[in-house]
């Protein structure tokens, strides 16, 4: 059985996860999403709230798959996570080419610190390209419509948390 992680912070999940995690879906008999919580940073979302984010999406969006999904936490290294999670495939979305020189010195990286762990780059489709949680958390705060971006779910969270 071949299992995937998908780490991310998934603060909060996107459509442009959406693709990624499709096409993740399509190569993997197992997913594993990998929400990384680190001590030192304030996500707007806790664990818990983007866990349950990302269970719904999963459940209403690959309602197929959705038994092959699950969502777990992690604090240190991805690799370990990975392993911890039986996965030998990382897989990572990529924007653009910043993205890509990023994610090529991340994925050496892991290599170097993890052999039995490949990682798989999939490229965003061209209409969610341009969707980084980061605005999205942006325009939620500043009152402005990211419906384009995000799924209902997470719609109605920004909308309750910066209402």
């Amino acid at each position: 059985m071949r299992i995937a992680f998908y780490p991310g912070s998934f603060d909060p999940m996107t459509n442009g996860h959406l693709d990624v995690l499709d096409q993740a879906l399509a190569l993997c008999d197992g997913l594993v999403i990998g929400i990384g919580v680190h001590p030192g940073k304030a996500p707007m979302f806790t664990f818990d709230e983007r866990a349950s984010m990302a269970d719904h999406v999963v459940k209403t969006e690959f309602a197929e798959r959705a038994k092959d999904v699950r969502v777990i936490s992690f604090d240190g290294l991805v690799v370990d996570a990975a392993r911890e999670a039986g996965a030998t495939l990382l897989v990572r979305g990529l924007r653009d080419g910043s993205d890509l020189d990023y994610e090529m010195q991340m994925a050496g990286m892991n290599r170097a610190m993890a052999p039995d762990i490949t990682t798989v780059f999939v490229p965003a489709y061209p209409e969610s390209r341009h969707i980084t949680a980061t605005l999205v958390r942006q325009i939620a705060k500043m009152g402005g419509d990211v419906s384009p971006f995000v799924p209902v779910v997470v719609q109605r969270a920004l909308a309750a948390r910066t209402s």
